[in-house]
């Protein structure tokens, strides 16, 4: 595929995006949740383990634990019993707990709406902030870079070797893509990228973006 200047990027994009939308609609969030709180916690023990690893030890927790005052309350040895499969579930219960005090002490007990508010939680980062705002809220201000989404970006061709860190994949990705598309962008993605864009070994030749992606058989 030739070079592309930043017009023919986002026109590619926007034909990846039809795609997407077409196969995937706006994508289902992977973590089960039913509020922001429970989101929140969900994405927060998400960190270096499965989406369905969490989504079995999420019910019980949030049965107990499901809000803020609840998690507040809670001893961090009630909340490891039930994390402990999954991994740094020591530092994870620790932030629940302490998130769930801060949003109790600082923001009424409603789960703030800014990123730069969310950030002020313990244990959310600016992919758990992106997350939030894009499914809780559905007032996208970046897209969540996860595994799936880091790689997916470069295989592309929208990111180079020089974008090694999830913010800077974010940053181009929010110049290529319009502000309206950011809301779908990482679920999508996740879904794609276990369907078709496997890390091992991609299903290019089952791949419904074969045609205008650049590593296609490579």
């Amino acid at each position: 595929m030739p070079c592309e200047n930043l017009t023919q990027k986002r026109e590619r994009a926007a034909e990846i995006e039809r795609r997407m939308f077409e196969h995937y609609g706006e994508g289902a969030c992977s973590l089960d949740h039913v509020d922001p709180f429970t989101l929140t916690v969900a994405v927060i023990l998400s960190a270096q383990c499965t989406d369905a690893a969490v989504n079995k030890v999420t019910p019980e927790l949030f049965a107990r634990f499901g809000t803020p005052e609840a998690m507040a309350a809670a001893s961090i040895e009630d909340i490891e019993a039930i994390i402990h499969p999954l991994g740094f579930f020591r530092s994870k219960a620790k932030n629940l707990k302490a998130c769930a005090q801060t949003v109790l002490a600082e923001f009424g007990g409603e789960v703030p709406r800014t990123m730069a508010d969310l950030q002020k939680l313990p244990g959310v980062g600016r992919k758990t902030a992106n997350v939030v705002m894009c499914q809780a809220f559905r007032d996208p201000q970046g897209i969540a870079v996860d595994t799936h989404v880091f790689r997916i970006a470069h295989q592309l061709g929208f990111a180079t070797r020089n974008d090694d860190t999830p913010e800077k994949v974010e940053a181009k990705l929010m110049k290529i893509y319009p502000q309206s598309d950011w809301l779908y962008i990482n679920h999508q993605w996740v879904h794609f990228g276990r369907e078709f864009c496997v890390a091992r070994r991609p299903k290019c030749q089952e791949c419904f973006l074969a045609d205008i992606c650049p590593s296609s058989g490579k």
